[in-house]
C-alpha cells in the first residue's frame, strides 16, 4: 500500500499549489520572485550539465537501437497521442487544459525516476543513464520546436523565435558552462547529490508557486470545475497506459533483450517535471502557465505510481527466475 502513497516532492507541490491559491505572489514581489526563479532555474541546469560524466556520453553512442526507440517513444509516439486527444470536445477537455496535456506530450523524459525505476526492476542502468540525460539534452531543442509546430498546426499560436534565444540564455547555456567544468567539479557534485538536491527542488517549486500565482489572479480555479481535473487525470491515465503497453511489447518484438526492454519501458513512458516546469516558464513566458503545468503535475504522480508496480513486478520475476534456476543447478548431477 506504501507505493501508492504520494513521495515527498509531490506533497510539497500539493502545498505550494495550495499556498499560491490562498497568498498569490502579486505585484513587486512577483516581479522580484521571478527574478529569483530565472537564478534558481540557471542553477539548475548548470547542475545538470556539470552532473553529466563524459564517459556516459561517450557509451551512449553505443547503443543507437535503444536510445532511437526510446527518443522516437518519447518525441514522436506520445506526440501523436496528444495530438489524438485534441478531437475530444471541449465540453470534455477544456482547451487551456488541453494544451497542457499537448505539453507535457513534447516534453523530455525524467533523469531520476527512470534510472531508479530501471535499477529495482533489473534494467540496463547505464543505458537508462545515457538515454534519459540524451533526452534531456534534445528536449531543449526538440520541445520548443515541437510546441512551435504542434501548437500552431492545432491552430492554438506558436511561440516567437525569442523563445529559442530564452531558452538557449536560460537553460542551454548554463547546461554548456556546466558541462564544459565537468571535469573539474563533476566528481564532487555527484558525490555531494543530497547537498544540492535542494536547488533541484527548490528550483521546481519557485516555478510552480509563481505560475500558480498568476493563474490564480487571473481566476484559475473558478474557470476549471473538479468534472474538469477529473477529465484531465483520466487522459494522463489513458496517455500513460497506451505508452507503456506500446514499449513492453514493443520492445519485445524488435528483439530487445529483457534488461533493455526494462529500460525502453521506463524511459519511454516519462515525462519530466523538472525539465517541463522551467521550459513551460520560457516558452509560455507572459502567459498564465497554471492550466499548463496542472496537467504535468498530475501526470508526474501517476507515472511514478504506475511504474512503482510495473518494477516492483518485473523484480518479483527476475528473483523468481534466479531462484528457480539455482534449484535447477542444484538439482542437476555432477
Amino acid at each position: 500500500m506504501r507505493r501508492f502513497m504520494p513521495d515527498t516532492f509531490t506533497i510539497l507541490l500539493v502545498c505550494t499549489v495550495l499556498l499560491a491559491s490562498v497568498l498569490p505572489a502579486s505585484g513587486a514581489f512577483a516581479g522580484y520572485f521571478g527574478t529569483a526563479t530565472d537564478l534558481a532555474i540557471a542553477l539548475l541546469f548548470f547542475l545538470h550539465g556539470a552532473r553529466l560524466s563524459r564517459d556516459v556520453v561517450v557509451a551512449g553512442l553505443l547503443h543507437w537501437r535503444l536510445h532511437l526507440a526510446i527518443l522516437l517513444t518519447t518525441f514522436g509516439l506520445f506526440p501523436i497521442l496528444g495530438l489524438g486527444l485534441g478531437f475530444l470536445p471541449d465540453w470534455i477537455l477544456p482547451q487551456p487544459l488541453y494544451l497542457g496535456i499537448l505539453f507535457l506530450c513534447v516534453l523530455p523524459s525524467t533523469v531520476q525516476s527512470s534510472i531508479a525505476f530501471t535499477s529495482m526492476a533489473g534494467g540496463n542502468v547505464p543505458a537508462a543513464i545515457c538515454s534519459a540525460s540524451a533526452s534531456n539534452i534534445f528536449g531543449m531543442f526538440l520541445t520548443p520546436l515541437l510546441v512551435g509546430l504542434l501548437f500552431s498546426v492545432g491552430g492554438h499560436g506558436g511561440f516567437s523565435w525569442d523563445a529559442f534565444l530564452q531558452i538557449f540564455v536560460q537553460l542551454l547555456l548554463p547546461f554548456i558552462v556546466g558541462q564544459a567544468l565537468e571535469p573539474w567539479i563533476g566528481h564532487w557534485i555527484r558525490a555531494k547529490k543530497k547537498l544540492l538536491m535542494p536547488v533541484d527542488r527548490g528550483s521546481i517549486l519557485m516555478v510552480v508557486y509563481l505560475a500558480f500565482s498568476t493563474a490564480v489572479v487571473e481566476g484559475l480555479w473558478h474557470t476549471f470545475s473538479i468534472a474538469d481535473i477529473a477529465a484531465v487525470i483520466v487522459a494522463d491515465m489513458l496517455l500513460l497506459a497506451f505508452v507503456l503497453c506500446s514499449t513492453i511489447f514493443g520492445s519485445r518484438w524488435l528483439g530487445f533483450d529483457k534488461a533493455d526492454q526494462i529500460t525502453i519501458t521506463f524511459c519511454g513512458s516519462k515525462k519530466s517535471l523538472a525539465s517541463g516546469v522551467p521550459m513551460a516558464n520560457v516558452i509560455f513566458a507572459g502567459q498564465a502557465i497554471g492550466a499548463i503545468v496542472l496537467p504535468l503535475m498530475l501526470f508526474h504522480q501517476i507515472q511514478l505510481m504506475v511504474c512503482a508496480v510495473i518494477a516492483q513486478k518485473y523484480a518479483t520475476a527476475a528473483h523468481r527466475r534466479t531462484t528457480e534456476a539455482e534449484v535447477e543447478e542444484a538439482a542437476s548431477p555432477a
